[in-house]
């Protein structure tokens, strides 16, 4: 363990003139999108709770510069690139970033290095810090059982520690004979905290400048990338206009102008709603939702939903992801209790009519409403309610302070404290190992 001694003195700590001395722990942490800011932020926070005289640089966001009250050395929206052809373009900015990552981890020397996703990044900068003796933690594991599997013998040789949000990431790992920690899943907190200060459905309706007409509600959740939107927000207007007992509103991203969606939709009445996402879902009827994160935010709500991803729409590239994905299911639901609860309808196969036949059953009372919430519930079982931030932070300071890693008994006392706030402490998640007399049924057809 690496021990810095610092001497504050007159002009480094607004006038104090006493010589101190403090043990202080350098934390370097890597975050190079906005979701890794947001969950990162959050790791600060907690780490500062469990060591409050730590040091801390970082590449990231806004929300890590206000958890660590220092701004980034490198913001994520110099290193966020989408596509092979955006990633050519901006190959020499990524190399200098990739070189002021190294320069910082050597020059620097922090006592720990953690990485937050991003792992064509990432993992090049834990061979960095692991070749210098430094301790390397992963918060939130690169999704390698779906693709890129060759990454774990990078992760197995250069991480000392990582840290899964995903329970079924935990046997995934096992399987390749390494142990990772499965310490909650950060969106049930933040589900949780938002629908305990949910407005109510006339307020909801009035601040949208939504009609209240008595139709029920279908979400739209067409994806925060201009190219998803573009690809899938006209299929999901076309299924949705079948039902015009029903109304559709959009769940828009904050980082997409309303204008984008209009030219897209072509649609004069089309209703957008700007941060207000947990609310529509909650007051509304069912769901059509892009593949992604927004999947298990929706589920966490309990919203019925079909998952719709079209892109090129190519047989060709069906198969070619067929190929190229490992796992069965694509939505964050399916692959955690390992069935088929939600239907998904990918390229091409996601059609209008197909779109249509799915979310026509999920309006009204039906088997596959019960099906989808029955499943909900075992989802939630399997994620369990421990705070990941909290969690993690708490094996990282004791494994640099020398401690290591508390008993899992320890871990749930400590984590059972708090669970009134999104930073609140919950139980500690417990890897189920039956899915629940009604989740044992077989898969069934989308």
């Amino acid at each position: 363990m690496m021990i810095r001694v610092r001497l504050l003195t007159f002009g480094s700590w607004f006038g104090c003139g006493q010589v101190t001395e403090s043990k202080t722990m350098k934390y370097l942490l890597i975050a190079g999108e906005a979701s890794g800011d947001l969950h990162a932020a959050g790791l600060i926070s907690a780490i500062k709770e469990n060591d409050p005289s730590a040091e801390f640089r970082f590449f990231g966001g806004d929300l890590m510069a206000k958890a660590a009250r220092c701004e980034p050395d490198l913001h994520y929206d110099e290193m966020n690139v989408m596509g092979f052809s955006e990633v050519l373009r901006k190959l020499p900015k990524l190399l200098r970033n990739l070189s002021k990552g190294k320069r910082l981890i050597k020059w620097w020397n922090p006592d720990a290095v953690i990485l937050v996703d991003y792992p064509s990044f990432n993992l090049k900068l834990a061979k960095v810090a692991h070749k210098a003796g430094i301790k390397v933690f992963y918060f939130i594991s690169p999704k390698v059982w779906a693709w890129k599997e060759f990454r774990v013998r990078q992760i197995k040789k250069y991480v000392d520690r990582m840290f899964s949000i995903l329970p079924f990431e935990v046997p995934f790992y096992a399987s390749h004979g390494y142990d990772v920690t499965y310490v909650g899943n950060p969106s049930v907190q933040e589900i949780d905290y938002a629908l305990r200060h949910l407005p109510p459905a006339k307020h909801f309706y009035q601040r949208q400048d939504i009609e209240d007409d008595g139709r029920p509600l279908i979400a739209l959740l067409p994806g925060s990338r201009k190219s998803e939107i573009r690809n899938n927000l006209p299929l999901m207007l076309e299924a949705a206009k079948k039902f015009p007992q029903c109304r559709y509103v959009v769940a828009a991203a904050p980082a997409v102008p309303e204008r984008y969606y209009r030219s897209v939709a072509q649609d004069p009445g089309l209703k957008l709603t700007f941060g207000a996402t947990v609310p529509l879902l909650k007051y509304a009827k069912a769901a059509l939702v892009t593949s992604g994160t927004a999947t298990l935010e929706t589920a966490l709500v309990g919203t019925p939903q079909v998952v719709c991803y079209r892109a090129n729409g190519r047989k060709l590239t069906y198969k070619i992801m067929e190929w190229l994905i490992k796992v069965k299911y694509v939505s964050l639901p399916n692959l955690i209790v390992n069935n088929r609860i939600i239907p998904e309808l990918l390229l091409h196969y996601c059609t209008a009519e197909s779109i249509a036949r799915h979310l026509s059953p999920l309006l009204q009372p039906s088997p596959e409403r019960d099906w989808q919430l029955s499943g909900y519930k075992t989802m939630r079982r399997k994620l369990g309610t421990s705070v990941a931030a909290e969690y993690a932070a708490e094996i990282i300071v004791d494994v640099l302070n020398g401690k290591g890693e508390k008993t899992e008994s320890e871990s749930r006392r400590l984590s059972h404290r708090r669970r009134q706030t999104p930073r609140g402490r919950g139980d500690s998640a417990k890897n189920e190992e039956k899915d629940g007399a009604n989740m044992a049924k077989s898969d069934k057809n989308s």
